[in-house]
């Protein structure tokens, strides 16, 4: 379905840390406000996945929905309205996803999608980046980073079906999935995080290289700029940019044709791939950290009040909708 209306609301409200953060401490003081989120009983942590029967009249929708279109396909929307920042509810329901495919011995297919216009998934949102979860351990690891690894190393096939602005821990997510389709029409992808004075840590900075090349990487990440659907299929950004109208035929029939094959030789020749190919997984854990080290960094503290002014000035939604060329401007002034 074609997403067209745009959105409405606040964004960009982002929360300070009052001192430089050691990569422990980080953990430490996130595990103990956000852990019982990673470790929420499987009844609290479905019920951010998919409204369960019966579920009463204004109970607000779930933020992933699960729909399994046969025991081989699933499709997976994601819905955090209005812009679709990734907050820490939706990264333990992907993650409880992520679990229930690990476990399922059907599954073979994954589809992610967005139930919200112009936005798949959007960046962090940094007014809760203390709470986001983390599991147990010495030292504990970051729920996202878990799933994004997950994600990656699965036997089952993922797939991102993009329509709409995909950026920060959004494009993140896309570029830990198998293969990602985009609309040459309305999609966008960018890293905006160095122009907001902080770093990426959701795995742009070990995945993209890998895709796009170290110059590309760089310029993408360097310049915090976004790139619509036919320059991110260039870079290597995405498997393929199709035109807007033929984006959910394509993605229908590649699903169906993939969840038809043998879920044996289908996991096997990823695996082959993903020796070739996936980041180290103490990269990513390291890059973590360092994106929660850098909220206590000067420019990130210089560049806040320059984007409420932008966001006073021209308003959340067109702030959102044209961040990369917001992020440019907030540097001119």
């Amino acid at each position: 379905m074609k997403k067209k209306a745009m959105p409405t609301g606040s964004s960009l409200q982002e929360k300070s840390h009052e001192q430089r953060l050691s990569r422990r401490d980080f953990a430490s003081l996130t595990m103990a406000g956000a852990a019982s989120l990673a470790l929420a009983a499987p009844a609290a942590v479905q019920s951010l996945v998919t409204s369960p029967p019966g579920t009463a009249p204004g109970t607000p929708p779930p933020l992933v929905r699960v729909d399994k279109r046969t025991a081989q396909l699933w499709r997976i929307t994601i819905a955090n309205p209005p812009f679709n920042l990734v907050v820490p509810e939706m990264v333990s329901a992907l993650h409880a996803v992520a679990v229930d495919m690990a476990r399922d011995p059907d599954v073979r297919v994954v589809v992610f999608d967005s139930a919200i216009d112009s936005y798949f998934i959007n960046h962090f949102d940094l007014s809760k980046a203390q709470d986001f979860p983390m599991l147990p351990g010495n030292p504990p690891t970051p729920v996202w980073v878990d799933l994004v690894l997950r994600l990656s190393r699965s036997p089952v096939i993922s797939i991102a079906s993009i329509r709409s602005r995909t950026r920060g821990g959004g494009n993140e997510f896309a570029l830990a999935c198998d293969m990602r389709y985009a609309s040459v029409e309305q999609a966008w992808f960018g890293q905006p995080e160095v122009g907001a004075g902080i770093l990426p840590g959701g795995g742009a900075s070990e995945r993209l290289p890998r895709l796009a090349g170290r110059d590309r990487a760089l310029e993408v990440i360097l310049s915090s700029q976004d790139y619509g659907g036919a320059d991110a299929e260039r870079m290597g950004m995405v498997t393929r940019a199709l035109p807007d109208a033929e984006l959910d035929g394509f993605v229908q029939a590649l699903s169906i044709r993939l969840a038809s094959f043998d879920k044996q030789s289908l996991s096997g020749a990823k695996a082959q791939v993903n020796r070739a190919t996936l980041p180290p997984e103490a990269d990513l854990q390291a890059a973590y950290a360092e994106y929660s080290n850098s909220l206590a960094w000067p420019g990130f503290q210089a560049q806040r009040p320059r984007m409420g002014k932008l966001a006073a000035e021209h308003g959340p939604a067109e702030l959102e909708r044209r961040l990369g060329h917001f992020i440019g401007q907030s540097k001119l002034k």
